[in-house]
């Protein structure tokens, strides 16, 4: 299984197309972890699971989804109402009430990925306003066999070389 995890891109349109097409045909699943300010409508959402961030207004997308993709289970939030930007406990009871392999949230604009309670956490970064960090960063994540390898990517399409992250999960 192959995803692509995308955040925080507050209003660009053309901008997220452009990243997204880049990938499109090579990945099992498109995912946006909230805070695009588009509507549901935009090309540059279509065919991408997209979740209702704090500044997403109207009732265009859900406040969360899961996915299985080749038998992995994915779960999508923004994260606001996890209060990720403090803690990941909230967020982690939910992936385990929803027997998530892998969690993908945004919110924070920071990038990042960990393993916790053979779960893996997935916060892409933000593509138009980043925090902790220069890039703006979205990510492929491969999970294949208890395996996952998470790969950031900046606006460009360039591999973000010190933000490739193995895992082996129980």
């Amino acid at each position: 299984m192959k995803a692509f995890i995308i955040s925080d891109s507050h209003g660009w349109g053309v901008e997220l197309q452009k990243v997204i097409q880049r990938h499109r045909n090579d990945v099992d699943l498109l995912i946006h972890c909230g805070d695009s300010e588009l509507s549901a409508e935009d090309e540059a959402l279509r065919g991408v699971k997209v979740v209702r961030g704090n500044c997403d207004f109207g009732v265009d997308f859900p406040e969360d989804r899961t996915e299985k993709v080749d038998g992995v289970t994915i779960y999508v939030t923004h994260g606001h109402l996890y209060n990720v930007k403090m803690t990941h406990v909230p967020l982690s009871y939910r992936a385990e009430e929803k027997g998530a392999q892998i969690a993908c949230f945004g919110h924070s604009h920071v990038a990042g990925a960990f393993v916790e309670n053979g779960v893996v956490y997935i916060n892409p970064g933000s593509i138009r306003l980043p925090r902790n960090r220069e890039e703006r960063t979205y990510c492929i994540c491969e999970y294949k066999d208890k395996k996952a390898t998470v790969t950031y990517y900046d606006y460009n399409g360039s591999v973000v070389e010190d933000m490739i992250y193995q895992f082996e999960v129980n």
